[in-house]
């Protein structure tokens, strides 16, 4: 019987991606193991293997086909004694292997009802109170409704309306539970509607603004960059965001690097500044917990017990947050290295999900551009972000006396939902102590 190759879900948000890549051809033999496919997501391209061992017998999805969704037919694999016969009814009947993998993973979310995973890991509800259940997350995401392709089929069965349906998969997704127990309904009234957007004019896409067409080009965006800009939109306007600002004196920490190099340079490593920043960072949470929040909607926060830092890493098309786990554990060269390995993999989008996925604050630094302050965008679910400025000479006033130092400003935008005023001014505090005495870090 032909082999079905279906489109992976590479971490547990993704609901479609891009073929980017095959390393087969029609006709090839293939084995388990063998690297077939390359798929974009987000934010990296992983290799898919193969699972089962055949010949290629059909490519249904072409190299660069954008928007494919999780569990679609991309390939059909023919096994010993099959010819292109077998072709014929690969990927249909009992509504394709897509339905069949549907209700494997609704089985498994059914299992698992208390825990969602998400970009900050894994959340448990253990601390919703007795009685009480926290309502789902939305299940439409812009106009856009989340549901399974099996709980779609059995909606347009039922002739229900899916808007009308309140989800209870993993971030509010419709599953096949929701559309078995609900009932049909009333329409929604097209007044109640929101009125759908103009469609653009791609021959002349800024002629509202009085652009004439002569006076630039357009490029289609990539896939990291569409994601990036629906995600930091839907960040910069559900999240109330605040910034607080603080300046450190980095002298005393910049002689420290000095003094670990001397001996790091030994074995090949060399610590950097922003080394030293994820460290602080992740000892600045565990001093201060209560800023290692995320919001859970439905009412709920969700209390970190790790420091996870995810640090901005400029690649082509956008930004990646590769995370330092448990930064507040590892010593400085631990640190350097695996930021190397990190971000040398990231401008290769060579990442796994959980590589970049999972942090539980993050740490953005300008400061090699000589940006002197800015404040950074959210990275949700995380409740905080840190945007470190350049270190310059500046004029400051010690023991009574005008002086030079080098300083630092540094910006924490914070989710005031988990972290108020005070709460990040306890953890600017904290973080300031660190780098202008680094070695309290090593108490």
């Amino acid at each position: 019987m032909a082999i079905e190759i279906l489109m992976p879900a590479l971490s547990p948000t993704m609901e479609e991606g891009t073929l980017a890549k095959w390393h087969v051809k029609k006709g090839d033999t293939v084995e388990s193991g063998d690297v077939i496919a390359e798929i974009e997501t987000d934010k990296a391209t992983m290799e898919v293997e193969a699972v089962d061992e055949g010949v290629v017998g059909e490519i249904r999805v072409s190299e660069g086909t954008e928007g494919v969704k999780v569990n679609a037919v991309i390939a059909i694999l023919l096994e010993e004694g099959e010819d292109e016969s077998a072709l014929k009814d690969a990927g249909k009947g009992d509504d394709n292997a897509e339905a069949k993998s549907d209700d494997k993973a609704e089985a498994k979310s059914e299992s698992k009802s208390q825990t969602s995973s998400g970009a900050s890991g894994t959340r448990k509800l253990e601390d919703v109170p007795a009685g009480s259940k926290a309502p789902p997350p939305p299940s439409r995401d812009g106009d856009r409704i989340k549901a399974s392709p099996l709980a779609r089929r059995i909606a347009g069965d039922k002739g229900l309306d899916l808007k009308t349906i309140e989800g209870s998969g993993p971030y509010g997704r419709i599953v096949k539970r929701d559309v078995e127990k609900a009932q049909p309904s009333a329409a929604p009234s097209k007044a109640a509607e929101a009125p759908a957007a103009a469609p653009v004019d791609m021959d002349d896409p800024l002629k509202a603004y009085g652009i004439a067409r002569d006076r630039y080009e357009v490029e289609k965006a990539d896939n990291i960059t569409r994601i990036s800009a629906k995600r930091l939109s839907e960040s910069f306007r559900d999240i109330p965001h605040f910034p607080l600002n603080v300046d450190c004196r980095i002298d005393a920490l910049l002689d420290f690097r000095k003094r670990v190099n001397a001996v790091a340079e030994k074995d090949g490593d060399k610590v950097s500044v922003n080394d030293i920043l994820i460290k602080a960072s992740g000892l600045a949470l565990k001093k201060v917990p209560a800023a290692n929040s995320s919001w859970i909607e439905g009412g709920h926060i969700a209390r970190h017990k790790h420091a996870d830092i995810s640090v901005a890493v400029a690649i082509e098309g956008g930004l990646i947050t590769p995370i330092v786990k448990d930064a507040d554990l590892k010593g400085l060269v631990e640190i350097s290295r695996e930021m190397k390995d990190l971000a040398a993999r990231a401008r290769e989008k060579k990442l796994k999900p959980e590589e970049f996925q999972g942090g539980t604050f993050s740490l953005s630094n300008l400061g090699m551009f000589g940006i002197d302050s800015f404040a950074s965008i959210i990275n949700p679910p995380q409740g905080m972000i840190l945007s470190v400025g350049a270190g310059e000479e500046r004029p400051v006033v010690k023991d009574g006396a005008l002086a030079i130092a080098t300083v630092m400003t540094v910006t924490l935008t914070c989710d005031h939902r988990v972290v108020d005023g005070a709460t990040g001014a306890k953890w600017l505090q904290a973080f300031k102590t660190f780098v202008e005495d680094p070695m309290t870090m090593l108490m």
